[in-house]
């Protein structure tokens, strides 16, 4: 119940500043004009003849702030949290916008007007959110919106329950009494339940006494009285718990990496079509590279090994090759000189490179057809750099493969913290920070810190 009427508060928090930003594209375009007659600068178009501009760039805003998590924020959150993550939201907007126009060649949409926007559109959403949040928990105090409960379980397990409920004014839950299995039975419930308007009970008993509970709760079926079930008997670190069907059944699913979402759905189209793009853009240098492997080094173009990809999945990577074409059979003889910790083998002056292939490796130009790999959709542009399938066999600590949990990518959190100079213990730790932190902010983040890492050969050997 509070979930569902979360998301109804939300969805209606999400149409009223549609119409905001609406406001906020007509206010911006207003002012523009006014400073335009007033500094006799270039007029802009009536906005009459930018309306479909307007349309959509507050449907660019409100996509940019549902991706950012801004509608999914509990309520109670600090005012300077959400005004970061309200601008933060119209940032981004503001620059998918500009890339559209650019893309598209348009050139007489003034560009002062959508910076204004986005200035405005931040500081409305952010002034809403403020004031829907006020709302929220004043209309939760108010006592005919208030909804009784009964709590059944041990005095411990009900004490935190009602802090956890005090603590959350906006839940708008009463609690009117308590049930001790330990002392009373299903019949003091049934009687309390006949004897008192009761909306809901919530079940904080833990795992023995499923038993009692499941009696308890088909008394609630019988009165019609909601029952909750506080499903924490089973305990884990990191999970996030969620409720599914399967063949018409209720599951309780535990999960460690990001759900099916809006943003993943738009990850995932995001890599396809930015790696198609950048295939053909790139297609002359990949053609000009394979041209001095072929001349520089006798063997094949590509580097093409088996890696692992999402929850342990083979496919074949490609690489341009760097090294001799005989580089996989001469390992053996260097492990010995192995400079990095765990099975991952690696050697700052690796004899097996060619002199081409040091600048591949120093600019990062090796790695470009791994763009088909994204294209394909074994990879993504960001993600968990993927390993020999040899490699990760040789994994000593379960939890280093849950970095295997989420689509492997061509650049990531390790990447931009120094590659090579990063041990491996500290690699895998990463990967969990990105898994366990995921956004589409800390994509771009991670995309436009790769740059200057990529340009400057940082780590790279």
């Amino acid at each position: 119940m509070l979930k569902k009427r979360r998301e109804l508060e939300s969805h209606v928090q999400e149409v009223i500043d549609l119409f905001l930003l609406m406001g906020c594209m007509y206010a911006a375009h207003t002012v523009r004009r006014y400073i335009g007659a007033e500094l006799s600068l270039r007029p802009s178009m009536i906005f009459r003849e930018n309306i479909l501009l307007a349309f959509a760039a507050a449907a660019i805003g409100h996509f940019s702030l549902k991706a950012q998590g801004f509608y999914s924020r509990p309520v109670g959150g600090s005012p300077g949290r959400t005004f970061w993550d309200a601008a933060r939201g119209m940032g981004i907007c503001v620059l998918v916008v500009l890339a559209c126009l650019f893309v598209a060649n348009i050139q007489d949409v003034n560009r002062a007007t959508l910076f204004m926007f986005g200035v405005f559109g931040a500081g409305a959403v952010w002034v809403s959110a403020l004031v829907w949040q006020h709302l929220v928990v004043v209309s939760a105090s108010l006592r005919h919106n208030r909804r009784v409960a009964v709590l059944v379980g041990s005095p411990a397990e009900n004490h935190e329950s009602i802090a956890q409920i005090q603590r959350h004014p906006e839940w708008a839950i009463e609690v009117l009494g308590q049930i001790n299995l330990n002392v009373q039975t299903v019949e003091d419930l049934g009687q309390l339940l006949r004897e008192q308007p009761v909306d809901l009970v919530i079940f904080t008993a833990g795992k023995s006494y499923l038993r009692e509970v499941e009696s308890a709760i088909l008394a609630c079926e019988v009165e019609g009285v909601e029952a909750w079930l506080v499903a924490d008997f089973i305990r884990t670190s990191i999970s996030q718990t969620s409720l599914d069907e399967l063949m018409g059944k209720p599951m309780l699913v535990f999960r460690s990496a990001p759900e099916v979402s809006w943003p993943l759905l738009f990850k995932g189209v995001f890599d396809r079509v930015m790696s198609g793009a950048l295939i053909v853009l790139l297609l002359p240098v990949g053609l000009v590279i394979a041209l001095l492997i072929k001349l520089t080094s006798p063997g094949p173009v590509f580097f093409c090994q088996e890696r692992c990809a999402l929850r342990g999945r083979v496919f074949m990577m490609y690489k341009f090759r760097s090294m001799v074409s005989n580089a996989e059979q001469l390992q053996e003889e260097l492990v010995i000189f192995n400079e990095m910790d765990g099975p991952v083998f690696k050697i700052a002056k690796d004899p097996r490179i060619t002199w081409l292939g040091r600048f591949l490796r120093r600019t990062s130009l090796d790695e470009l057809p791994q763009l088909l790999n994204v294209f394909q959709g074994a990879m993504s542009l960001v993600g968990p750099r993927p390993l020999p399938v040899y490699e990760v066999k040789k994994f000593t600590d379960p939890w280093q493969r849950r970095r295997l949990s989420m689509k492997p990518g061509i650049t990531c959190l390790w990447q931009i913290a120094g590659r090579n100079k990063v041990g491996f213990e500290e690699w895998m730790r990463l990967d969990l920070v990105y898994i366990d932190n995921w956004s589409l902010w800390l994509d771009l983040r991670i995309l436009l810190k790769t740059v200057p890492v990529v340009l400057l050969g940082r780590g790279a050997h």
